[in-house]
This record gives structure tokens, C-alpha cells and sequence, in this order.
């Protein structure tokens, strides 16, 4: 399997996500946009070619990491999205609840 990803961004409306390729296959995070301050992250699916291979955490760390440059905060309604951000106290400045 080749290293290569690439996380496209894409957001009409209130609803957003952001996918990750690889080797063929998408892996992607969705998101409700709750104003200006707030999204719900609300479902991670990875399929199985790319499970094991880091794609769900790459998909969240893009959502931190768009968090933290542009000034929101994140509702963890996914239970994938909650679990990783119990795994990195870290991340608590961009997560609510």
C-alpha cells in the first residue's frame, strides 16, 4: 500500500467533509456547520481497504487542525470523533462537550 493521501476539503451550505484517497479508495468525515463558531462532526467512514492505515485520524487531525487556523470548535457527535478526542487531551481547545 502506497503512502500517498491526499484530504480534499469541500462545504456548501451548513454541511461540509472532508475526504481522504488513497490507493483508490475515500475514506470521509462529515460535518454540520452550527454558525460561524461551531460544526458537528457527525459521521467517520472508512471502508474496509483502508482500515488500519491511520485514515480516520489523518480525517480528524485535518478537522483540529482547520479548527484551530480558522477559529471554531467542534462537537463531537461522531462516536469515532469523540473517541479520538479522548485520546488527545491536546485537542481539547477545539472541542466542546
Amino acid at each position: 500500500m502506497s503512502a500517498e493521501r491526499e484530504i480534499s476539503h469541500e462545504e456548501s451550505d451548513s454541511k461540509g467533509r472532508y475526504v481522504l484517497r488513497q490507493d483508490g479508495a475515500e475514506a470521509e468525515l462529515t460535518y454540520s456547520r452550527l454558525g460561524a463558531t461551531q460544526v458537528i462532526a457527525d459521521h467517520t467512514g472508512v471502508p474496509d481497504a483502508l482500515r488500519g492505515t491511520g485514515a480516520g485520524r489523518a480525517l480528524v487531525e485535518r478537522l483540529v487542525a482547520d479548527a484551530r487556523a480558522d477559529g471554531f470548535r467542534i462537537v463531537p457527535l461522531c462516536s469515532f470523533v469523540k473517541a479520538m478526542r479522548d485520546r488527545h487531551p491536546d485537542w481539547a481547545d477545539v472541542f466542546t462537550g
